[in-house]
């Protein structure tokens, strides 16, 4: 690692300490996939048992699908306002951005 640019110092052998974990890092996208299911799960999602990245959702006559694909979620369901409602959870708990509908899925 080397110091940011603009940064000197008189000693040759400083050391940068990480406050919080970078992107890059190897851990990184397995602590964002836990923070996401247990948020998923807090609001009543579970695991698919055919696909650990589906979590599927179902109370009375509604049902929303999550689909995870590295960064990015799909959202399907059969409600429209249930949907909404899960945006403004997860908009709470990550700050996302609705891309709108899906244009492009293979």
């Amino acid at each position: 690692m080397k110091m940011p640019p603009g940064f000197y110092s008189s000693t040759s052998n400083c050391v940068c300490q990480l406050c919080k974990s970078l992107y890059g890092l190897r851990q990184a996208p397995r602590q964002w996939f836990a923070k996401l299911s247990s948020k998923l799960e807090n609001y009543g999602f579970g695991h698919s048992y055919a696909n650990y990245s589906l979590f599927i959702y179902r109370r009375e006559d509604i049902f929303l699908g999550l689909l995870v694909y590295v960064d990015d979620i799909i959202l399907s369901g059969n409600d429209a306002s249930a949907c909404q409602s899960f945006k403004k959870y997860l908009n709470e708990c990550f700050h996302i951005r609705d891309l709108g509908p899906l244009k492009y899925f293979s």
